[in-house]
C-alpha cells in the first residue's frame, strides 16, 4: 500500500493557528513564552508557532533547537546511524514558559529524551508540549497539552511528516508495514 496523505499544507497550517491561539489563550498572553524545537522536524513547526503567534499578539517568541541524540534510552538500539547535532538555544529558559515542539507524538521517549536535555539548560517556569501529530501508544506517562490532529494508528503503521523547509513540501501521510521506506520519528 502507498503512502495515504492524511494531512495537506492547508491542513497543517490550520492546524498550526489553532495550536499557537491555544498556547496564547492558556498562557494569557504571548509574554515570558519561548519555543524549544526538537530536531530535525519539530524546529521549523517551532519557527511556524513562533511567527503566527507574533503575527497575533506583536510579540518576539524566541525559538531554540535541541538535538535529543545523547539523551535518549535507545540509542544503542536504533536501527539508523545518527548524526549527533548541535542544540541552539540562546536565551535562558529560566522562569520562562517553554513550549517543547515535536513533529509526532509516539511512545514518550523522545519527550523524555528532551525533557531531560531541557533540565540541563535551566529551571523553566512551566514546560508545555505541542505536537503536530499525536498517534497514541504512550509507553510513558506524559501527554500533550496542545496537539495538531489526534491520528490514532496501529502500532505497525509509520505517521510520515513532511516539512517544506526539510523535505520541500507539506503533508501528513502514513503507511501499512512493507510499504516501503523506514523513517519513523518519534
Amino acid at each position: 500500500m502507498p503512502e495515504k496523505v492524511l494531512l495537506n499544507s492547508a491542513d497543517i497550517e490550520r492546524a498550526l493557528v489553532r495550536v499557537a491561539h491555544e498556547i496564547v489563550e492558556r498562557n494569557k498572553g504571548a509574554i515570558n513564552i519561548v519555543f524549544v524545537g526538537i530536531k530535525t522536524r519539530g524546529v521549523p513547526l517551532a519557527q511556524r508557532l513562533a511567527k503566527i503567534i507574533h503575527d497575533m499578539e506583536k510579540v518576539e517568541t524566541p525559538v531554540g533547537s535541541l538535538d535529543i541524540t545523547l539523551y535518549r534510552d535507545d540509542v544503542s538500539s536504533l536501527s539508523f546511524k545518527h548524526v549527533v547535532q548541535q542544540s541552539y538555544v540562546p536565551f535562558d529558559i529560566s522562569g520562562k514558559h517553554v513550549i517543547l515542539v515535536d513533529d509526532v507524538f509516539y511512545t514518550g521517549r523522545s519527550i523524555r529524551a528532551a525533557l531531560d536535555a531541557l533540565m540541563d539548560l535551566g529551571r523553566a517556569e512551566t514546560i508545555q508540549l505541542a505536537v503536530l501529530i499525536d498517534r497514541g501508544h504512550r509507553e510513558l506517562p506524559i501527554r500533550a497539552d496542545f496537539v495538531g490532529k489526534n491520528i490514532p494508528t496501529a502500532r505497525n503503521e509509520e505517521i510520515k511528516v513532511y516539512i517544506s523547509e526539510v523535505d520541500a513540501v507539506d503533508k501528513v501521510t502514513v503507511m501499512k508495514p512493507g510499504a516501503g521506506g523506514s523513517d519513523e520519528r518519534e
